[in-house]
């Protein structure tokens, strides 16, 4: 249950942040909810491929190439959904970075303390 709710929240923040951004564009909800499912999966099965081969780049830029790496998930989402879009690399940084943030925000506020 945790977890399809965490999925609407991403669909809703995807939503509401290509509403208000320039080059990113979600043709409804459907489309966000599967830009949110398949960012989930890129997140768990692409994303620790890519950090351990940046690892050098990643502690010489002392973490912040993770924001690159984040980045080129937002593009291959871009790819591998129809109805998500994104104009160029600096606009999935910008989305990429808005959307952690946001996600961290709500989930914060929302969680309960056991």
């Amino acid at each position: 249950m945790k977890l399809l709710v965490r999925i609407l929240v991403t669909s809703m923040l995807v939503m509401l942040i290509a509403y208000f951004m320039n080059g990113v564009t979600v043709n409804g909800f459907q489309a966000a909810l599967i830009v949110s499912v398949v960012l989930g999966l890129l997140n768990i099965f692409v994303k620790p491929v890519l950090v351990l081969f940046t690892l050098p780049a990643t502690l010489f830029t002392l973490g912040l190439f993770l924001l690159v790496i984040n980045a080129v998930l937002i593009l291959l989402c871009d790819n591998l959904v129809s109805g998500f879009s994104v104009d160029s690399f600096w606009t999935a940084l910008l989305f990429s970075i808005v959307l952690s943030i946001s996600e961290s925000i709500v989930f914060k506020l929302t969680e309960k303390e056991d």
